[in-house]
């Protein structure tokens, strides 16, 4: 059971990340790569890009052992939301915090050798570390990114509505299933039992794609609180580029067209029409059916109306080609 104590003040600096982080995605990604249990969701994903991992990428794997503990300055906090933030954050790594984390490690499992010269404090197995993520990244992570960030999208819409509809606290006691708030504690579920007392700091919420099952934080709790959850997916999801169904197979043609349209910058229904080349009614209609699907939002602009995307739409595209 994981416990997270609050004050007034803390629920006041209560924060939904921005985007995607893509170190915790990164961290989180390794570990749907090898296991098993989130079934048929990550599949495709992993027959995907298992054969193209990089051979690098066992530097991460140990630090980051399939279960358990994963030493935390691979997911550094930066003020950006940014992977180019994040490698320079773990270039930069204090030997301090590399040696505590280390230690935390080694009490679970024998260290392999390479992680003696980053113990010592050197600077290459940190640069070497750095240049394995960024590769893993680049092959396993990037070219599913705009999916990634669409459907992370969608939850953050999610947990805006609900801090509008009932504020911080009914954000907090729906953020997961196993989620139980009671003021001034959030308990979850966790693999331990593990305390965490915010004393002010406020939490960061990290809405995760790779998380799965129950939600994660920090073993350390003097560093800046966070706590990373997982987004709902549907079973069918696919990130592959192959396995996709083009979007006019699924929605028709001209809808599709309409739909591509306007996830190209709000537009009016003339510009609509003018973009796709079809007639005015036409584009009309077909905006009003995406409208009903939830996947276009309209609204009244002097004597015109304004279509613009949601994030339900912006994920549909994401994941079908036009």
């Amino acid at each position: 059971m994981l416990r997270i104590h609050f004050t007034p003040e803390d629920l006041a600096r209560t924060r939904i990340s921005p985007a995607p982080h893509p170190m915790w995605e990164l961290l989180l990604s390794l570990h749907r790569l090898r296991r098993r249990e989130s079934g048929v969701v990550f599949e495709e994903w992993r027959r995907s890009v298992g054969p193209r991992a990089p051979a690098a990428t066992r530097l991460l794997t140990d630090l980051a052992p399939v279960s358990g503990y994963a030493v935390d300055f691979l997911t550094p906090m930066t003020r950006e939301v940014s992977l180019a933030d994040g490698l320079e954050a773990l270039r930069r790594t204090p030997r301090r915090r590399v040696r505590r984390d280390l230690s935390v490690l080694a009490g679970n499992r024998r260290l392999p050798s390479w992680t003696t010269a980053l113990a010592e404090g050197r600077s290459e197995p940190l640069v070497r570390l750095a240049d394995a993520a960024d590769r893993y990244f680049a092959t396993c992570l990037a070219p599913h990114w705009k999916g990634v960030r669409a459907r992370v999208d969608q939850e953050r819409v999610r947990q805006a509505r609900l801090m509008a509809d009932g504020g911080c606290e009914r954000l907090l006691a729906e953020l997961h299933p196993t989620a139980r708030w009671r003021y001034p504690v959030l308990e979850l579920g966790y693999p331990v039992e593990h305390e965490l007392h915010l004393d002010g700091r406020g939490l960061q919420l990290v809405p995760s794609f790779f998380c799965w099952g129950l939600p994660t934080t920090f073993f350390d709790g003097d560093l800046d609180p966070v706590l990373v959850y997982p987004i709902q997916h549907d079973a069918g999801w696919s990130l592959g580029g192959d396995a996709r169904r083009p979007l006019a197979s699924l929605l028709g043609r001209t809808r599709a067209k309409v739909l591509a349209a306007i996830g190209d910058g709000p537009c009016t229904t003339s510009e609509v029409a003018r973009r796709t080349d079809t007639t005015l009614s036409t584009a009309s209609q077909q905006a009003s059916a995406l409208r009903a699907a939830g996947l276009v939002a309209s609204r009244q602009n002097g004597q015109s109306v304004l279509h613009s995307i949601t994030s339900l739409g912006l994920a549909l595209l994401a994941e079908n080609p036009t």
